[in-house]
């Protein structure tokens, strides 16, 4: 047998096996998780443009069954399911984007300067960090609600509000760790000031564990809107969030159940989605968990 056979013939080493495994369950999770969240997506981008029926439309039958009519049948009101199933989605997908980007907002330029913060002042930042976020965010809703009114708007102010301290904690850490570095210490005795540090250096280096944590803050959020809209606090009629529907529904589970399974299984597979997607982006993006599950 000549050396070429020999190579033709070599088993993979059981290493890159694990590692090629390894990847493949890596890839599948990022997936699977896109798909279940794309599909949320699919029917929040599509109720901006269509609706089967109006919001407020109640000229169905009050707990009709799923018909050619009304695809997942109606509620006690007479309001079509499916619509408000395509309102909530979109209710949602604006909770969470919307708290998303008011928590990386604050969080990041809280954690910014906490981080280059010295002494008392960096005490100071951190028990103001803790502070808020061992804050309720029901408590925070409620403030807010009583100083505005109860809208989508101020439950997801309440909501960024209470995950901002949540990132701000996260960021400082990451930018601490990263200012210690040899590399930091050469640009600043290069000359190089301290704002473009942060943009060329700082925030490259922590956004892959950011990007990571704002995308499991996303799916806090929505569970968080859809608790504040079960208890009256989120968007009002005739916005159907998944809340209200769940609240809603409570009282004609045991004879119309599909009023309250229908937005219950949506929000399951929303925040599974997003889980997913945070876990595959986090074996995509971060190095040293590739090395650790390799």
């Amino acid at each position: 047998m000549t050396d070429l056979d020999l190579k033709e013939t070599a088993v993979p080493a059981p290493g890159s096996t694990r590692r090629t495994r390894a990847s493949s369950g890596r890839s599948a999770t990022l997936v699977v998780g896109c798909v279940l969240t794309g599909l949320i997506v699919l029917l929040a981008v599509v109720s901006y443009f269509w609706l089967p029926y109006s919001t407020d439309d109640t000229s169905g039958g009050r707990l009709d069954g799923p018909g050619a009519s009304h695809l997942l049948g109606t509620d006690k009101l007479g309001r079509d399911l499916f619509t408000q199933l395509m309102t909530g989605a979109r209710i949602a997908m604006q909770a969470g984007l919307g708290s998303v980007l008011i928590a990386a907002l604050l969080g990041v330029t809280l954690g910014v300067l906490a981080a280059f913060a010295q002494g008392w002042l960096d005490d100071t930042l951190s028990a103001f960090l803790d502070i808020l976020i061992a804050f309720p965010t029901l408590l925070l809703a409620m403030l807010i609600v009583a100083a505005r009114s109860a809208t989508l708007s101020s439950a997801i102010l309440a909501i960024g509000l209470a995950q901002s301290a949540v990132v701000a904690r996260l960021v400082r850490i990451l930018v601490k760790r990263v200012l210690s570095q040899d590399y930091i210490t050469a640009s600043r005795t290069s000359g190089t000031s301290w704002p473009r540090i942060v943009a060329g250096h700082v925030l490259p280096n922590i956004w892959p564990t950011l990007v990571v944590n704002l995308a499991l803050q996303f799916g806090l959020a929505v569970l968080a809107e859809a608790g504040l809209s079960y208890l009256g606090l989120g968007a009002p009629p005739p916005n159907a969030s998944w809340g209200r529907m769940l609240q809603e529904a409570q009282a004609t589970f045991t004879t119309a159940p599909a009023g309250a399974l229908a937005p219950g299984i949506l929000l399951v597979l929303l925040v599974v989605g997003v889980n997913l997607v945070a876990d595959g982006l986090r074996d995509t993006l971060d190095p040293a968990t590739r090395r650790r599950r390799a």
